[in-house]
């Protein structure tokens, strides 16, 4: 914050100064200066930290694996669901393959990507996507707060997919609901 006032404040100075005594390009050139020096000096006050390159390094690499092992997840996940591995690793379609799993029409694709909305539907479609393997409420606890374990389990486990909610049955009994209003109960 002080660098930043005496830039300011320099600045005023110089400005006020050159303006009664100098020509328009000489006010720039020592402008350009002032600034330029007083630069040169925040770089070496800023220097006097240096981020260690084999821990970025490690990050980079450790993101990577993370990465992989999730977009491998998911591939192995849709394939269990019977729909092509490869869509798991485009972004935006796999998230439409991932409702089509779920038996949610493609237009919630537009919902995960609305920021207020996405946390309430992508927690919900975490729900149906447990739910179509066969698995209840507290796995999709676990999917929502610890999905790098549990998406795995989901994958790699013995789940197996039951269809959209699990039972294709009450699912397009749900879809498709049959009202009659001049039946009396």
């Amino acid at each position: 914050m002080h660098l930043l006032i005496c830039t300011f404040s320099n600045l005023h100075i110089l400005i006020s100064y050159h303006f009664s005594t100098s020509s328009p390009t000489l006010i720039f050139q020592r402008i350009f200066e002032s600034i330029f020096v007083i630069n040169q000096n925040q770089l070496v006050m800023d220097q006097t930290f240096e981020f260690p390159t084999g821990l970025l390094v490690f990050l980079c690499v450790f993101g990577l694996a993370i990465t992989v092992f999730v977009y491998a997840t998911l591939w192995k996940i849709f394939v269990k669901a019977g729909q092509p591995g490869w869509a798991a690793i485009i972004p935006i379609y796999n998230a439409y393959i991932l409702t089509k799993i779920v038996g949610k029409p493609g237009w919630w694709v537009i919902m995960l990507l609305i920021p207020p909305l996405n946390i309430i539907f992508g927690i919900w479609l975490y729900n149906m996507l447990s739910k179509s393997f066969g698995k209840d409420e507290i796995f999709t606890v676990g999917l929502v707060l610890l999905g790098i374990v549990f998406l795995p389990i989901l994958a790699f486990g013995s789940a197996k997919y039951l269809g959209p909610y699990g039972d294709q049955a009450a699912f397009h009994r749900m879809q498709n609901p049959k009202f009659d209003f001049d039946k009396k109960s």
